[in-house]
């Protein structure tokens, strides 16, 4: 998400509102208003509005404050509803101790399973695997034992929905989409299976078919996530309804032909197409699928996304970009469409596990932006020790306030400022690369830059006083 550029910025951060973050055992988290216990539920509130999870989904919550922990599970581009499909594999028993040992995937037990010759515990086995590497953020490995269970079980509806749904966050939608389908002939009243099949169309820009998806998903069994992924299907469906659209090499996009010229729309696609080429050489990576680009009006680009006001264009899998009556295109807009398209690949080398700051601070230093006058107002922020914690930047930036969100926009492009002029972009790619791999930030952090948060942030509190202190 870029933000808007007309908030001022203040010096003194107000106290940010408290939270609490529910962490789910998939990697997930939520930040509501207020949790609570309720016998073998949480239930929790957002706005005006109650949600309840099964304590068994749940790994812990924390109260109060902004999520501290929210790497492995932020609030992320394809972001993925919460679900525990029902188990379709043989009964686990003890297998998971004899396959996950001191909280690592023993190799050589897995050999040993299938040496059995017995398909159905050689799926089992290797499902495991995945799930213990998929639920840790390890992305490639979780494919690797999903790949292999499903040669031994190609219709397990189980293992079809977990590799599914890591397709989708990873930016796979079109990978994704058979093996969703598969896996609704396999389970056909398989609630969670009609979920990710709505999940995949959506990603894939088959809005339709994932309303119908979602709706028999719902019929099946009542869940306000799924209710919240279908009213923005339809939100999005009513107001696309008359748009066209154009593809590029790389890009797929929609548009309504009274509210833009040919003009125009030929200088987006140019320009996105020239974005992906320096996105390519620096950040060494490819998304997989074409990339959806939706042109929207002010009104109607708040109606589909229920942004905050602060922001100025989003990408949730999709970039939604508002053009306000440009006729044709402008230094910003250009700004704003390399920021946005820079996320598409950040995704992509993160695996879908990117912290928020780390995200926002390398889409701006893409777009590009300097911190400029920004940059002597955060010296000061961090000499009066005002700053906000870079582990608390780590979750979503989509319930700041619009002072808040410019603060932490900025603090963000200042810590990659830092590490690109210290490091290079080669060590952002490897902090991204080991983050996908199941590392925590700071983790990845230490490997890479040999510091923890706390001294990253000494050490970028003495680059902005050097820079910009006076």
């Amino acid at each position: 998400m870029r933000p808007r550029v007309t908030i001022l910025f203040l010096c003194l951060l107000t106290a940010i509102a408290s939270a609490d973050t529910i962490h789910l055992k998939n990697g997930r988290t939520i930040v509501a208003d207020h949790v609570r216990e309720n016998g073998n539920h949480y239930e929790y509130e957002i706005g005006d509005d109650t949600y309840a999870i099964p304590k068994s989904s749940v790994d812990h919550v924390d109260a109060g404050g902004m999520p501290t922990h929210a790497a492995s599970g932020a609030s992320k581009i394809g972001d993925l509803p919460a679900f525990t499909p029902s188990n379709s594999l043989a009964k686990e028993g003890d297998l998971v101790a004899k396959i996950i040992k001191e909280g690592k995937v023993d190799p050589d037990a897995l050999t040993g399973l299938e040496g059995k010759g017995n398909a159905e515990l050689s799926a089992t086995a290797g499902f495991i695997a995945g799930k213990f590497e998929f639920e840790h953020g390890n992305i490639a490995a979780a494919r690797g034992y999903f790949e292999n269970a499903l040669r031994y079980q190609p219709d397990n509806s189980t293992i079809l929905i977990y590799y599914a749904a890591l397709l989708v966050r990873t930016g796979g939608a079109a990978q994704a989409l058979p093996l969703a389908q598969h896996a609704v002939r396999s389970a056909p009243d398989s609630p969670d299976a009609y979920t990710m099949l709505g999940y995949a169309q959506f990603a894939s820009d088959r809005t339709k078919e994932a309303i119908s998806s979602w709706k028999r998903s719902l019929d099946l069994r009542p869940d306000p996530a799924v209710q919240q992924l279908l009213a923005k299907a339809q939100r999005e469906d009513t107001a696309e309804a008359d748009f066209s659209q154009h593809e590029s090499t790389h890009f797929i996009l929609h548009y309504e032909g009274k509210q833009t010229s040919e003009t125009l729309r030929g200088q987006i696609l140019q320009v996105l197409e020239a974005d992906y080429d320096d996105l390519v050489r620096d950040l060494g990576t490819l998304p997989h699928d074409n990339i959806l680009v939706t042109l929207y009006t002010e009104q109607a680009f708040f109606d589909v996304t229920h942004a905050p006001s602060w922001s100025g264009a989003i990408n949730d899998g999709k970039l939604r970009i508002p053009i306000n009556g440009l006729s044709s295109m402008t230094p910003e807009l250009a700004r704003v469409l390399k920021h946005e398209l820079a996320h598409s690949f950040i995704n992509q080398l993160s695996g879908g596990r990117c912290p928020q700051w780390l995200h926002e601070g390398i889409a701006q230093l893409e777009e590009p932006k300097s911190l400029g006058g920004e940059g002597r107002q955060l010296s000061a922020l961090f000499k009066q020790q005002h700053e906000i914690p870079m582990n608390a930047l780590e979750g979503s930036f989509m319930r700041l306030s619009g002072t808040e969100a410019y603060v932490a926009y900025a603090e963000s492009l200042a810590a990659v400022s830092y590490i690109n002029d210290s490091y290079g972009m080669s060590d952002i790619q490897r902090i991204l690369q080991r983050i996908s791999q199941g590392n925590s930030t700071e983790a990845a952090l230490r490997a890479t830059i040999h510091a923890d948060y706390g001294q990253f942030e000494t050490d970028l509190g003495r680059y902005l006083a050097d820079r910009y202190g006076e």
